[in-house]
């Protein structure tokens, strides 16, 4: 049996992960105090030590060291609720053997435990896990990094093609609304390949502005720019031998869609401020709630990139689409967050199924997510999730009755001409919002208008989203 030292601040992490590898056969203990933790290393050995990268009595790096001298033969993995790729590649170039971001997913965390003591021992640790890579798994609808296989034809379906193109070398397009699970696929993709043992690096192209994406995606040499106060290598060096997850690539400037071309080409990038080719070899995954296709040889989109990126095409199915599989995101969703908050599971009433089977889910999984969260945290230890602690737009089905708007006919004369115009302008946006299936982003850009003013239009219309 393994020992596990787990140090972090919060003592309801610790007890919360203490509990879970606990019941997955791992000796482990707990402390809130880095130096505490270095005198138990002293007395006893642990394979895996488990540690905040933001300690209050002691910083990671001095830690780090004092690992090193007391107990070197031990696997050290950093967790941080303040993810950096700086401090992620630093921690990892000095030796340590993960960092992972907080939230922690129970599945990954057990997954990566297991693979590293794998690896340090030669020997496969016999420990069940959720994340198991097998068929049965996937028949069974078992979840991996909060992804939860349906059983719809649906989902049944995208399983299909993903067993058929994960062990390829395929450059592969997921399309799907914001909230179906996108980058969980481009998980289960890269965890079907050859490359499953090497990194998976997603990176939120719309996140990233024009100056900084060439920096975060092919690095930068010292003194490239403004702040480079030091060499930083980008994800495609960082992700050698695996996937690159590059998640609404529609962001992407023009000039960094060229510069992404040439490396999917010629499998070599350039730093920012370097001459200096270096090889890559990496798969890429792209995601989209965009239309690629329809961008495509316009000023959005270069299109032979996007037939270079083009090799299979994913469609992530919208939870309209396979409704009949709510049930399993509610379940799962419900015991990851009563882990969490350390709660009892709550029943759910029947009049809240009711609301749930009536709403339209405009922002999938991910809405789903969030929504059984908020109501685990106001129920609290009552145990029944009422209809009192759902959100107002989910109680009256989330939509308004376009039929109902009344700005026809009489109705429409009575009004002043500024009055029927914002009445009009209210039906347009919702109707707007009902064709794009409620993808804010999307909707903006067919108003011609920007994200700010059509969440300000909302508000002043009370157009329920």
């Amino acid at each position: 049996m393994e020992n596990v030292l787990i140090i972090d601040d919060e003592l309801s992490m610790c007890t919360l992960l203490e509990k879970f590898l606990s019941k997955k056969g791992f000796n482990v203990e707990s402390t809130t105090s880095g130096n505490q933790g270095i005198n138990l290393m002293k007395d006893k050995f642990y394979e895996v030590i488990l540690c905040d990268y933001r300690l209050t009595d002691i910083t990671a790096e001095e830690l780090f060291e004092k690992i090193k001298t007391h107990s070197p033969g031990s696997i050290v993995i950093f967790i941080t609720g303040y993810a950096n790729l700086n401090i992620a590649v630093n921690l990892i170039k000095e030796g340590a053997y993960h960092y992972l971001a907080k939230p922690l997913n129970p599945d990954e965390l057990l997954e990566i435990i297991n693979n590293s003591i794998s690896e340090n021992t030669g020997e496969s640790r016999k420990v069940p896990s959720e994340s198991e890579d097998s068929t049965e798994r996937i028949e069974d609808s078992q979840p991996l990094d909060d992804y939860v296989y349906g059983s719809s034809q649906a989902s049944r379906k995208m399983m299909e093609y993903v067993k058929l193109v994960g062990p390829t070398n395929y450059t592969v397009i997921i399309e799907g609304e914001t909230g179906t699970g996108k980058e969980s696929l481009a998980k289960l993709i890269h965890l079907e390949s050859s490359r499953k043992s090497k990194p998976f690096m997603p990176i939120d192209c719309g996140s990233l502005s024009k100056e900084i994406a060439a920096s975060e995606l092919f690095g930068h040499e010292k003194g490239a720019f403004t702040g480079a106060v030091s060499a930083k290598p980008g994800v495609f060096e960082l992700a050698e031998g695996g996937t690159v997850f590059l998640d609404e690539i529609a962001n992407l400037s023009m000039d960094i869609q060229i510069a992404l071309l040439r490396a999917l080409q010629e499998k070599i990038i350039r730093r920012v401020g370097s001459l200096k080719e270096i090889p890559v070899n990496v798969r890429i995954i792209a995601a989209t709630n965009e239309n690629l296709f329809d961008n495509s040889g316009s000023n959005r989109f270069r299109e032979d990139l996007y037939y270079r990126l083009n090799e299979f095409t994913l469609k992530a199915p919208s939870l309209r689409d396979r409704i009949e599989d709510l049930p399993l995101f509610i379940e799962f969703f419900l015991d990851k967050t009563c882990i969490e908050l350390d709660n009892p599971r709550p029943t759910i009433s029947d009049e809240v199924w009711e609301c749930f089977k009536e709403y339209s889910w405009p922002g999938n999984i991910r809405e789903v997510k969030n929504l059984i969260r908020r109501a685990c945290l106001l129920t609290g230890k009552s145990g029944i999730i009422g209809k009192e602690v759902l959100p107002e737009h989910i109680t009256s089905l989330g939509k308004l009755d376009l039929g109902e708007v009344g700005i026809e006919g009489e109705y429409l004369a009575d009004l002043d001409l500024k009055s029927a115009s914002m009445l009009a302008e209210s039906k347009h946006i919702l109707e707007t919002l009902d064709k794009v299936h409620y993808n804010k982003t999307l909707a903006a850009k067919m108003l011609n208008i920007d994200r700010k003013t059509l969440y300000s239009k909302i508000k002043m219309f009370n157009i329920k989203v």
